[in-house]
């Protein structure tokens, strides 16, 4: 990839609603102080497609959309989402009109099957991983649940939710769906998919042997991964990943093209990059494995497990601490070993009486505002919450809950950690100004 290609992706990939460093901008999920990250507009500003050599070319989003050439017809890989798929389908459109033979999507998350219909022509074959299907209909199942979460996570009021959904994971459906490996070739190009679990238990790769170029889905991108997501998901499985990326390595690619941000380019750079990823989750696991053998609680190996120098790569979207507790409780679930967690009480249910004890709302607003301004935010967060399981509305309490999200907001490099921060503090600003009638009282 030329320089001057490199930075006209990288503008492309600005996160919209603030500018960030050129950094910043070659991590899709990077935010920075009180910056919210507008992840359906990312690629907006694209004017033509991003070429990645003689055949193959992307259009940029939150999900990319590869466009591959041949002599008899075009194949497409992944779709983006349904905001994004009129604009790539324009883009791609410009560079080839040629008929669509396939369509190959790497997994069954909505920001790569949302512009499937944009794409599908009368016998066009949908190609997915035989576990699509199952994939699809587990967050179907959860639909409104899904709809509550991404709409905090990604910051999307319920219509724009509603628009962005307007071509539904359910309605894709495949036309060829394999197990571990299928092959086929078009106008005289080779194509290798095979399964590739990792975020997704349906994940799959795509090899060009003639090119030695690697699709590889959501396996990789510029962050430590997102082994467990904050809007919910099935367990993500480290060895999975593990595993995934060294079946793309054996094939010793040239170009690996993730769905999610730049292009890697170069043999050196490709077994780099994807060496030291793999190196990171498997570290992240053993230790998270050792920790739970030595009789550690999840708490403490959260605070505990760092990478070490060489195999950090940033948490700009996934967290070390977030995937430890992924990988201790998608192995041994959600019991601590303490008795009281038996129990459908909520964690929180001595809190009142606690707050009552230490001389009620007022004094525990004043400690949690204390804490945070001492340097613990996480710990005035909680004071905070605990001062309002015993006065829900209390001013202060929720003064010292918003100072407390404000600080950890402005310390974060994470795009996900900062839209969750960001989602909180909306709550607490509505009800610390709620709206008012038209006579100026509060509804």
């Amino acid at each position: 990839m030329s320089f001057r290609s490199i930075r006209s992706y990288a503008a492309a990939m600005c996160l919209v609603l603030a500018p960030l460093t050129a950094a910043a901008q070659q991590n899709f999920g990077q935010a920075a102080g009180q910056q919210a990250v507008d992840f359906a507009r990312l690629g907006q500003n694209q004017t033509e497609a991003l070429q990645v050599n003689e055949a193959i070319y992307q259009g940029i989003g939150f999900g990319n959309t590869f466009l591959v050439v041949t002599p008899a017809g075009n194949v497409i890989i992944d779709t983006s989402s349904a905001g994004m798929a009129n604009r790539h389908h324009e883009l791609l459109t410009k560079v080839s009109t040629a008929p669509v033979r396939y369509i190959i999507l790497t997994h069954g998350h909505g920001d790569h099957t949302g512009g499937v219909t944009d794409w599908k022509q009368d016998g066009t074959q949908i190609l997915t991983q035989r576990l699509f299907p199952d994939f699809c209909a587990y967050q179907d199942r959860l639909a409104m649940y899904f709809a509550r979460s991404n709409a905090a996570q990604f910051n999307f009021d319920a219509e724009r939710l509603k628009q962005l959904q307007r071509s539904p994971r359910g309605k894709v459906t495949p036309t060829i769906t394999f197990d571990d490996r299928y092959e086929f070739e078009l106008g005289g190009l080779k194509f290798d998919v095979f399964h590739t679990p990792g975020e997704t238990p349906d994940a799959l790769s795509v090899w060009l042997p003639k090119y030695k170029v690697a699709f590889v889905g959501d396996n990789i991108y510029d962050s430590f991964p997102n082994i467990y997501t904050l809007r919910g998901t099935q367990p993500r499985w480290a060895l999975d990943y593990v595993a995934s990326i060294n079946k793309v390595l054996k094939l010793e690619p040239e170009i690996v093209l993730p769905s999610h941000g730049l292009p890697i380019k170069g043999h050196e750079e490709v077994v780099k990059r994807l060496t030291k990823y793999r190196g990171a989750i498997q570290y992240v696991h053993d230790e998270t494995v050792k920790g739970m053998n030595d009789g550690k609680d999840v708490f403490n190996l959260m605070r505990e497990i760092k990478l070490p120098a060489e195999l950090d790569m940033g948490e700009t979207y996934g967290k070390v601490a977030w995937s430890v507790r992924g990988i201790y409780e998608g192995y041994v679930g959600w019991f601590d070993l303490n008795p009281a967690t038996m129990y459908a009480a909520s964690p929180n249910v001595a809190d009142a009486e606690l707050v009552m004890m230490a001389g009620g709302a007022n004094a525990v607003a004043v400690k949690a505002q204390e804490a945070v301004k001492a340097g613990d935010a996480v710990k005035g967060l909680r004071l905070a919450d605990a001062a309002l399981a015993s006065e829900p509305a209390h001013r202060g309490a929720l003064e010292a809950k918003l100072l407390a999200l404000e600080t950890l907001q402005k310390s974060t490099r994470n795009g996900l950690e900062n839209a969750w921060l960001g989602y909180g503090m909306r709550g607490v600003q509505k009800l610390l100004n709620p709206p008012t009638g038209p006579q100026g009282e509060a509804k």
